[in-house]
């Protein structure tokens, strides 16, 4: 094992030799055009920024297997997707490389884990290699199944967030004030991940962007229908002059009744899998409670 590890040690500092040196001797359309291009250049280095060590000699590897990842994944319209919905700043490729991570992360565990198994039973190599790969898959995996829960909380707070933010926003428009002027006031005092996201409507609005084009935005990014149907109403509304308190109203109403028939249902769901306690443990010990002591008495009374 010793001389195992000293042999991969060697081998790593030898490919990443080699890789540098190829890289240095050979640079890429990006490396030669990036000098000319750096300002819209969507993952150029910002001036005066300098990355650590383990960017600059780990970076270009992470982001070739990255790259890869995403090749055997596909799927790389819906990751974007997820990012928008979740509002991350982290790009395709940065998810990518963090996917990379987490890949390696699974391999080495699942490399240790073959290791013991070797050295202990002396196992298979190609069930070692499998256990290895599924490492690999499973960290990569992880990691998308993590970006997808993410963006399911934030659309649940935000889901939850939404009547009190309609109220107030008609509160505020029937006292005489702007939608984007009663905006500010709920971004001022209001904490949240909907309050982030109209947030960047003010912020849109603020650089020259119409309203009905910014809320048509917030309705494209998000994934919750409520949400996206108040900002298209939004829309509508400051196109065309209609007024707002009663649509916001409503719209607010008709949230806060589909939450209580959510949990309605959810209550529905959940009388099923109560009844298996209820059945398999409540149940039984009630019926040793009650005919318990009358075996005992009957034992009793025959052994007398």
């Amino acid at each position: 094992m010793t001389g195992a590890l000293v042999g991969l040690c060697l081998s790593s500092g030898l490919l990443l030799v080699l890789s540098g040196w190829m890289r240095t001797r050979r640079p890429s359309l990006d490396q030669r055009l990036l000098p000319y291009v750096r300002d819209v250049h969507p993952y150029a280095v910002v001036p005066g920024r300098r990355g650590t060590v383990a960017e600059a000699v780990f970076g270009p590897s992470l982001r070739t297997v990255g790259d890869l990842v995403g090749d055997l994944l596909g799927g790389s319209a819906s990751v974007s997707r997820r990012l928008v919905r979740l509002g991350s700043p982290m790009t395709l490729e940065d998810f990518r490389v963090k996917q990379a991570m987490w890949g390696s992360a699974g391999l080495a565990v699942a490399a240790a884990a073959s290791g013991l198994l070797w050295s202990e039973r002396r196992t298979g190599v190609p069930i070692l290699l499998a256990i290895c790969a599924l490492g690999f898959v499973g960290g990569v995996l992880w990691c998308d199944n993590q970006l997808t829960a993410q963006v399911t909380v934030r659309e649940r707070e935000m889901q939850a967030e939404f009547p009190v933010v309609a109220d107030l926003l008609a509160l505020a428009v029937a006292a005489g004030e702007s939608p984007v002027a009663g905006l500010e006031r709920i971004a001022k005092v209001s904490h949240g991940a909907l309050t982030d996201e109209l947030g960047r409507v003010i912020a849109d609005v603020r650089t020259g962007t119409p309203m009905a084009e910014a809320f048509d935005r917030l309705a494209a990014r998000t994934g919750v229908t409520s949400i996206a149907r108040f900002a298209e109403g939004l829309a509508i509304a400051v196109e065309r002059g209609t007024p707002l308190v009663d649509v916001l109203h409503a719209q607010a109403a008709d949230v806060r009744e589909s939450g209580r028939r959510e949990l309605i249902e959810a209550g529905g769901r959940k009388e099923v899998a109560m009844m298996i306690p209820v059945v398999f443990l409540i149940l039984p010990v009630t019926v040793i409670f009650a005919f318990f002591p009358g075996y005992v008495g009957l034992h009793l009374t025959s052994g007398t």
